[in-house]
């Protein structure tokens, strides 16, 4: 699998902004995907062209393997703590990915190393219902899935949750979704703990949901606005840094291409206005940056460079 793990017990390096303090938490960080295989647009020179920095921290030229990592971010308010996205999870069954099948992975210590409990997670955010954006909102007890936040509120869109929900008779699946609802989805609605909310919706005064459609029907970014600075967990609006110089390439996965080009371009063009950091879901180290204007595209400043 080629993952390469920070010491679960290690506290991540953590980001202040305003009165916030953010931690990534991680599921995994490696080699995933070749680049056509993620990108059906994919040309060899995208990568030559931006070896100086895309090698060997994003791209691995001797197996042509995109490099990424799966992390939730943990966001620590005066008042809250909230998770943003809950990655892969353990023994989930997903025989369309290795890399996801029945995991056994030491996320739960890695998120107290982190800072946090499971019982202390006030509210779970996910930016849409993909497998690894939602393994860890549950945990296998007994033979059965049960909610790994026992106390939190989980805030699920609309117009997500519906595109996803298998019980609709108008649901359209995809095999790489295969059991993920039943596994990971239904149980929170079982439990009670569910909410499904619009675009608009405000956590704590600081974190705003925000449309992003195109990767999903329901995907969303999330604004955190605390102090007079603001961050965007961007999630699945860019996958990779390559899509930064050529923000035209679309994921395999992405269910209306044109949509999610028109979606990461606004949110990047934003971004590279206004100066804000972003904290995507699959960036690997160091994880997250701001941008400036290249040409037709855009380039990262990373954090902390």
């Amino acid at each position: 699998m080629n993952a390469i793990c920070p010491s679960v017990h290690r506290p991540p390096p953590r980001l202040h902004i305003g009165d916030v303090s953010i931690a990534r938490v991680e599921d995994y960080h490696g080699t995933g995907l070749t680049g056509p295989g993620m990108f059906p647009a994919w040309r060899p020179e995208m990568w030559q062209e931006h070896a100086s920095w895309l090698v060997p921290h994003f791209y691995d030229p001797d197996t042509g393997r995109l490099r990424t990592s799966i992390h939730s971010w943990l966001v620590v308010t005066p008042r809250h703590k909230i998770l943003i996205d809950c990655c892969i999870g353990n023994h989930k069954n997903r025989p369309s990915d290795p890399r996801f099948h029945m995991r056994r992975e030491p996320w739960l210590e890695r998120l107290a190393a982190a800072g946090a409990h499971p019982d202390e997670i006030d509210f779970v955010m996910c930016t849409h219902l993909h497998a690894d954006h939602v393994g860890w909102n549950t945990h296998r007890v007994d033979g059965r899935w049960v909610p790994t936040f026992r106390n939190a509120r989980y805030l699920f869109k609309r117009q997500e949750f519906d595109r996803w929900d298998e019980r609709r008779a108008d649901h359209v699946p995809r095999e790489s979704q295969r059991f993920v609802f039943a596994d990971s989805v239904l149980p929170v609605v079982e439990s009670g703990q569910a909410v499904l909310i619009d675009d608009g919706y405000v956590v704590d005064d600081r974190l705003t949901v925000e449309p992003a459609p195109g990767h999903t029907a329901g995907n969303a970014v999330i604004r955190l606005r605390t102090g007079g600075a603001s961050a965007l967990f961007s999630g699945d609006v860019i996958h990779h840094p390559v899509q930064l110089p050529y923000p035209g390439l679309c994921s395999i996965f992405d269910d209306d291409p044109a949509m999610a080009l028109a979606t990461r371009r606004n949110v990047l063009e934003a971004a590279a206005s206004s100066g804000e950091l972003l904290l995507p879901t699959h960036f690997a180290a160091p994880f997250c940056c701001r941008i400036e204007g290249l040409g037709d595209g855009y380039r990262p400043r990373w954090h902390g460079a």
